[in-house]
Order: structure tokens, then C-alpha cells, then sequence
């Protein structure tokens, strides 16, 4: 049986009184990797900023299967950072802000979760250097790396991802995704992606959370189920199969 980490019911999300969408009901569940995809304005952003909390509800409820929900979301954002004199430790350590007293001090068990974060994505050689070199000086591939090693640093069952591969070349957009997919499957998180890319959604995600413009709703399903009925073509208003 699968574990539910969220379950939104009848959620009406938008900015101020402007509905973006309206009455929408699903669940995610641990271990699995899940997709948004829609046309612009549909509101994937929209959506991933309210069940984050960043964004009141402005209808309907949902709810995260954990204790404390500040500590149950990690958010990575598609913003380019630009980070001067701020090294690779210092961005992965502030994952760590939630679990550190109030003046933020890192302790051993702290600098080792923030090691095997990047580890986990993927830095294993020259490490210790790489602590201490400038965030800004790495590419754009390794600068997503790093953001998701300080998502990985907060710990928490779930991680959100606003268009993670949006300025990276396609080596790059599919070494992202397969970690995404990896630390999904074998560290049973909840990994929620939005994101423009149809090829890859098909290929790496579990299911896809497809949203259609207007607030006309939404549709959850395998990524297989929902190209052999049309939704696509629905969604996005043409034929994309």
C-alpha cells in the first residue's frame, strides 16, 4: 500500500481574490516521482507555491503526512542565484537553518549531513575543496546539483522543484532528472517537479500531475495512461501525440 505524504481536497489556489484554479483533489505518496506539466498560466507554479505554504489556499484544504510542516517541504526554485563570495558549504548549510539554535551554529552532525548531501548528488571527488569554492564559480548544471544537495541537507520526506532544468543543456537536464528519479525511488521522498519538459516527464516521472489553463482542473495518472487518452492533446489544445 501506498504511503501518502500530501492529499489536497477541493484546494482552490491563487493570488489575492484571482482564482487560478479551483477545487482540485489528488495525493502524492512516498517514493514516487510526480511531473506538473500544463500550458503557461495554468498555474503549476501556483500550485507548488501553496501546498509550500509560501501561498494561502484561497478554498478546500491539503494535507502533509508529517508533524511539523515547516520541516516537511524543501523548495528549490528556478531563480538564478548570483551568490558572490558565498561558498559551496554555506548553500548547502542552509538547509541545515531549521534544525540549528538561534544563531544558526552547525554542528558536527550537521557538517556530516551536508558531506552526504553532495555526495548524494553526485560530488565525490576533490570534496573538501569543493566546500570551500565560490558557488558562482560553477556551471549551471552543478550549481542545480548544489541547490538540491541543500534541499537534501534539510531533510525532508519531500522535496519541490520549480523548473529545475529550465537553464541547462539536455546532458544536464538528464543527469538532473535521474537523480531526482534516483533519491525519489531509493530514499522513498516525495519528489514534485514542475516543469515544461514533456519528453522528459514521459521518460523519468511515476505519474504525471497534468493541469489544463483556465482553471479547468486537473488529471493524475501514469504518464502512459494519460498520452493513450488524449489528455495531452485536451491539456495543451493541439496534438501533441
Amino acid at each position: 500500500m501506498c504511503r501518502m505524504s500530501l492529499t489536497a481536497h477541493n484546494l482552490t489556489i491563487g493570488y489575492g481574490r484571482e482564482v487560478v484554479q479551483s477545487e482540485l483533489s489528488f495525493s502524492l505518496s512516498a517514493g514516487e516521482i510526480v511531473c506538473v506539466l500544463g500550458p503557461n498560466g495554468c498555474g503549476k507554479s501556483t500550485l507548488m507555491r501553496t501546498l509550500c505554504g509560501l501561498l494561502p489556499p484561497l478554498g478546500g484544504e491539503y494535507r502533509i503526512s508529517h508533524a511539523e510542516q515547516e520541516k516537511a517541504i524543501a523548495l528549490v526554485l528556478t531563480e538564478r542565484l548570483s551568490l558572490d563570495k558565498t561558498t559551496v558549504h554555506d548553500v548547502v548549510a542552509m538547509g541545515r537553518y531549521p534544525y540549528t539554535n538561534m544563531l544558526g551554529v552547525l554542528h558536527l552532525q550537521d557538517e556530516q549531513i551536508i558531506q552526504q548531501a553532495l555526495r548524494d548528488v553526485g560530488f565525490i571527488k576533490d570534496f573538501m575543496d569543493l566546500l570551500g569554492k565560490p558557488f558562482n564559480s560553477h556551471s549551471d548544471g552543478e550549481k542545480q546539483r548544489i541547490l538540491i544537495a541543500k534541499a537534501l541537507a534539510q531533510q525532508t520526506p519531500i522535496i519541490f522543484l520549480d523548473e529545475p532544468t529550465a537553464h541547462l543543456d539536455l546532458p544536464n537536464r538528464i543527469k538532473v532528472l535521474q537523480l531526482l528519479q534516483r533519491l525519489a525511488h531509493e530514499q522513498d521522498k516525495t519528489v514534485l517537479i514542475s516543469t515544461h519538459e514533456l519528453d522528459l516527464a514521459l521518460r523519468f516521472a511515476d505519474r504525471i500531475l497534468l493541469m489544463w489553463g483556465e482553471a479547468k482542473g486537473i488529471k493524475i495518472d501514469a504518464p502512459d495512461t494519460l498520452r493513450v487518452s488524449g489528455a495531452f492533446n485536451d491539456a495543451f489544445g493541439m496534438q501533441v501525440f
